[in-house]
């Protein structure tokens, strides 16, 4: 796992470029304090949502989903990547976004106790 600093109240971790020393600034978007399975946390900042459309079930009770307006997303910042829902990352990249990340979830590294999600491993792009 990669080591986070906190600095200045938001935690940072050193490229792994060791040419470039530049830190990359994590900015929780989501309604949840993010604990990674190293202890480090990220605390809400604001929550990032996405408005989605579905159309109709078709006879087997498949629809499809249309990602629609990201709200409360900001513009991209210098060596800053925000911390988002699944959802919001899906409508974020579909739109060109490269400086989101979501929870690695799904990854077989994350913690759950009684069946709710206590920490991850990383995030995903």
């Amino acid at each position: 796992m990669f080591p986070f600093q906190k600095e200045h109240g938001k935690y940072k971790r050193q490229s792994k470029n060791h040419k470039n020393k530049r830190k990359m600034k994590f900015i929780n978007l989501t309604p949840h304090t993010i604990t990674l399975n190293d202890g480090s946390s990220f605390p809400t900042e604001g929550n990032a949502r996405v408005a989605d459309t579905y159309t109709r079930f078709n006879a087997y009770g498949i629809c499809r989903v249309k990602h629609g307006e990201i709200k409360d997303l900001p513009e991209p910042e210098a060596n800053t990547t925000f911390i988002v829902s699944a959802m919001v990352l899906a409508a974020a990249k579909e739109k060109g976004r490269e400086d989101v990340v979501a929870p690695a979830t799904g990854h077989p590294l994350c913690k759950r106790e009684n069946g709710f999600i206590i920490s991850v491993p990383g995030f995903v792009h």
